[in-house]
């Protein structure tokens, strides 16, 4: 295993892990972008669509199911949950993300490996990951309000992608 993967894994987990710790511990969701949540759910729903077709390993397919779930529940969380959607202040997080997906849509149409419907949303997802923190970002610049937690979450999320970007080609 690639140890650069690895550590991009660990840390993206990380990330998580702080952020659902939050949630679930101080039911709240304040200074969370909704926004950044749906894309990461969007990001790993398209690059795993392979996820009941090509098993590759153990440890893949449990880091891919962990990516969408935590995905999914930190949305939820934020959207549906009736003590935590209260601390959700969606008049500062309004980052207009549909210009953040159509361009990612179209750079993967053109900038692809293959031109597969799996490949394209493959490209797709790795584009949009690159920018799906700037709905995060954009609201503690609003906000200036960053408690530990949240600090820590956008940290280690920032250090994935940094990790990310040592991977060998």
């Amino acid at each position: 295993m690639n140890i650069f993967r690895l550590a991009g894994d660990m840390t993206h987990l990380a990330s998580v892990l702080v952020l659902l710790l939050k949630i679930h511990t101080i039911k709240s969701c304040a200074g969370v972008s909704l926004k950044t949540q749906e894309l990461y759910a969007l990001v790993f729903v398209m690059r795993y669509l392979d996820i009941f077709t090509d098993y590759i390993s153990l440890y893949n397919t449990v880091m891919k199911l962990i990516f969408l779930g935590s995905s999914f529940s930190i949305v939820w969380y934020i959207r549906h949950h009736k003590i935590v959607r209260r601390s959700y202040d969606k008049d500062q997080d309004t980052f207009r993300h549909i210009f953040l997906v159509l361009p990612c849509l179209l750079l993967a149409l053109v900038m692809n490996e293959k031109f597969t419907f799996k490949e394209v949303m493959w490209a797709f997802s790795l584009y949009l990951e690159a920018v799906a923190i700037l709905p995060q970002l954009v609201l503690l610049q609003r906000t200036r309000n960053i408690d530990n937690l949240t600090g820590q979450y956008v940290f280690l999320l920032g250090w994935k992608n940094n990790v990310k970007l040592q991977l060998p080609a």
